[in-house]
């Protein structure tokens, strides 16, 4: 395992720091592109870690939470999506105060957070609880902002009833995604030695990661 490059001093720089902690979340992507979500997950947690430990701004935090969201919903941890959506929108509800820019980015996140959940209650059939979800994500985050909420707010009111491979495909086609092969670096990966303890991991460590 390639570790941060040390100063003289023997302590990595805080550029190094944030390096390899990317580089153990681009490792995790290039797992989830392989449909190893559970080595992924394993990744994305440490990456986690790394960067809380290494002191990364937000974004960092932010974007390795949305990549151990997607691996638990393209696996089907659903239970655990909604939990942290749930989490979230609370959050977000008490950062309405915050002045100018700062408001209208935390409308989009938040926006998107209950998009996450929406999407999540569609692909589970319960039709009323992901028009709740989207109409709110639309309101906060405004109108044709999101073009994958408008589109499944539309389907819902026309009454039809996609499923899970319909729903999938519509996020694949607006990028919901962010783990995509054009958007992942290989070149950049840095393993983790491999896991002590065999086979997948269990629903409950999963939950863990969030």
């Amino acid at each position: 395992m390639t570790q941060a490059r040390p100063r003289q001093s023997g302590k990595p720089t805080s550029a190094d720091a944030h390096a390899y902690h990317l580089g153990v979340a681009e490792a995790g992507k290039c797992c989830a592109l392989r449909g190893d979500h559970d080595e992924a997950l394993r990744h994305y947690r440490e990456a986690i870690k790394l960067a809380v430990s290494a002191r990364a701004p937000e974004v960092f935090f932010r974007h390795y939470s949305q990549c151990v969201l997607e691996s638990l919903e393209l696996t089907g941890s659903y239970q655990d999506v909604l939990d942290y959506c749930e989490k979230a929108d609370e959050y977000y509800q008490t950062l309405r105060q915050a002045p100018g820019n700062q408001r209208q980015l935390h409308a989009r996140d938040h926006g998107s957070i209950l998009e996450r959940q929406g999407l999540i209650y569609a692909k589970l059939g319960d039709r009323k609880a992901a028009f709740a979800s989207l109409e709110k994500a639309r309101q906060i985050a405004g109108q044709n902002t999101l073009g994958l909420t408008e589109q499944v707010i539309g389907w819902l009111q026309r009454g039809l009833h996609p499923d899970a491979a319909r729903l999938t495909d519509a996020q694949r086609k607006h990028h919901y995604f962010s783990v995509r092969t054009d958007q992942v670096d290989a070149r950049r990966a840095r393993p983790l030695p491999a896991a002590t303890n065999t086979g997948p991991a269990s629903h409950r460590t999963r939950s863990s990661l969030l």
